[in-house]
């Protein structure tokens, strides 16, 4: 059996910048035009009033300030409100594979070995463009690695998920080195309509690479790794192929994301809280040691409650890391975010949680040592 080591991470982070005050000009110029075409049905109680967001509103909710997005221009278009990406040829590389491989180049390159010593790729997020041909197939070809791939979708868990796929097949000595990449454009599934959504997410891509810890010069050790899901409607998307068989249903809001934020709040911070401790306790680990808490990143008051529930205090900006401000949730990126940008300066033996959650529900953890 074969140890697994999170050997090198990468990320890709899109041209545009995209700030709540932008977003906030856009939603309440829609809001108006909205009411005002429809302001007798309003006066006679047919339907309601939409309400205006604001910056306040939005930073108080969710922590969030700004975010990365492949396309601006539709964004902020009230006429459009969405992203404007015109459909490639099947020839040509698939933007949401591009982006993939943008950041597994940079994993590659710090991980500093030839790409031919991986032997399997993993595409793991919540937003595929297509059902098939896989895009860590195409991901695979366009890096030229051998081996296998696929794609797999547990929402906002998926890169947790991935890296204990990761960690499993290197265990079975099914693999060397795994590449995982999750590739996120959340504004796409976003209803920019909706004022108690319209901020939430932003466009990212993340790489792992995880490898056999006899073959790791550098990196970090995976204690151990667990997963959990429990069903729930709380958080959902029915944009599918059966669409098209019920095509009265197709312009339902359904068929973007939907949430009910506050039963999610109130269901998954307890949940995953319990996880933690659980896992760290199976382990050996002193929870309130942790050195670094990198948990998913969609709503900065789930966070920090999570990570006063962990840590048994209040953490710090340094211990409970917080990347949201300026990339909002980028659903199962958001944690490898995070461990990215801040992972390099802790030392030999020092251990930390990687740990995401979101969507079925589902919930994943990794607890990591630096080697």
């Amino acid at each position: 059996m074969h140890h697994a080591v999170i050997a090198a991470t990468g990320l890709f982070t899109p041209p545009h910048s995209l700030s709540n005050a932008e977003l906030v000009e856009t939603f309440n110029t829609y809001v108006e035009r909205f009411n005002a075409a429809n302001a007798q049905a309003i006066e006679a109680g047919e339907i309601a009033a939409l309400t205006p967001s604001s910056v306040e509103f939005i930073e108080k909710a969710s922590g969030i300030k700004s975010r990365f997005v492949m396309n601006k221009t539709g964004l902020i278009d009230p006429e459009v409100m969405r992203p404007v990406l015109p459909e490639r040829p099947n020839e040509e590389i698939s933007i949401l594979a591009e982006i993939a491989v943008a950041a597994a180049r940079q994993a590659i390159e710090t991980w500093g070995k030839d790409p031919s010593r991986i032997d399997a790729v993993i595409c793991a997020a919540s937003n595929m463009q297509r059902a098939y041909p896989a895009m860590a197939i195409e991901v695979q070809q366009a890096l030229g690695i051998g081996g296998f791939a696929f794609d797999m979708n547990v929402a906002c868990s998926s890169a947790t998920f991935g890296i204990k796929t990761a960690a499993d097949y290197i265990a079975s000595g099914s693999a060397r080195a795994v590449l995982m990449v999750n590739p996120e454009i959340t504004s796409g599934h976003l209803n920019f309509r909706d004022r108690d959504s319209h901020f939430i997410f932003g466009d990212v891509a993340t790489a792992v690479i995880v490898e056999r810890e006899e073959d790791a010069t550098d990196g970090w050790d995976i204690l151990g790794t667990r997963l959990k899901t429990v069903f729930s409607n709380n958080i959902r998307n029915n944009f599918g192929f059966l669409n098209r068989a019920a095509p009265e249903g197709a312009g339902k809001p359904d068929k973007l994301f939907v949430q009910e934020g506050r039963k999610v709040f109130r269901e998954v911070v307890p949940m995953v809280s319990e996880m933690i401790l659980e896992h760290a306790t199976d382990l050996g680990i002193d929870p309130t040691g942790l050195k670094r808490l990198w948990l998913h990143q969609a709503n900065i008051n789930m966070n920090e409650l999570i990570g006063r529930r962990v840590l048994g205090r209040e953490p710090s900006s340094e211990e409970n890391v917080i990347i949201l401000d300026t990339y909002a949730n980028t659903s199962s990126a958001g944690s490898i975010i995070a461990f990215h940008k801040a992972s390099g300066d802790l030392q030999a033996g020092e251990t930390g949680l990687i740990c995401s959650f979101g969507a079925g529900y589902s919930a994943g953890t990794v607890f990591v040592r630096k080697r």
